[in-house]
């Protein structure tokens, strides 16, 4: 499989970006949860590829874009569609669809068709669920950074809390992939980016 570069994927980012504060916004979080990737790759042998890890993490985000308006508000009650909308612009640039799950396999710990339906979110019903260990990392990674007003890292124990409100099932899955990744050492990061800590 041809991944592309990091200077590639920036491309994109620039292309699909509707101004130059929303880039550095989605691009400075997808650099963020590849830092946290990263760490937890040093920390073990888990026999990922890293050069998809890396393109995972840096395109993951990229359906965001298409949230905003003219105006640069962003239309946050669709924004569980931000995945599936990744999904569309990587299949549009011409990436395989190993690419494009990154996109539209992310959200929370893992969307099931039956979620969709239960919670009768916008998207069409079936499983946006991470399944290759690449996909898992991405997608756990995403869970310690924020792109809120402001930005802000976000302790393991503080996600534990807010998916809760999703279900015990979903606490659970957070769970695996602690006990799978373990907990990212966020401080210096957060120091690093001035991002607040929660």
């Amino acid at each position: 499989m041809d991944i592309p570069s990091v200077d590639e994927i920036r491309a994109m980012h620039l292309k699909h970006s509707p101004n130059a504060e929303v880039f550095d916004l989605v691009f400075t979080h997808c650099e963020i949860v590849w830092k946290v990737a990263e760490q937890i790759i040093s920390l073990s042998d888990w026999g990922v590829d890293l050069e998809l890890v890396r393109a995972g993490c840096l395109l993951h985000d990229i359906g965001v874009y298409r949230l905003y308006n003219a105006e640069g508000r962003i239309d946050g009650q669709n924004y569980v569609r931000h995945g599936l909308l990744g999904h569309e612009i990587l299949e549009s640039e011409g990436l395989p669809e190993e690419l494009c799950r990154f996109c539209s396999c992310h959200t929370g710990v893992g969307l099931s068709k039956e979620d969709v339906l239960a919670q009768g979110l916008p998207l069409p019903p079936a499983d946006y669920i991470a399944v290759t260990p690449e996909e898992r990392l991405v997608m756990y990674a995403d869970k310690f950074h924020s792109k809120s007003t402001p930005p802000k890292f976000v302790s393991p124990d503080t996600y534990a809390t807010y998916i809760g409100r999703f279900g015990q099932d979903k606490v659970e899955t957070f769970g695996v992939l602690r006990a799978q990744f373990g907990d990212p050492e966020l401080e210096s990061l957060a120091a690093s980016y001035g991002h607040r800590l929660t």
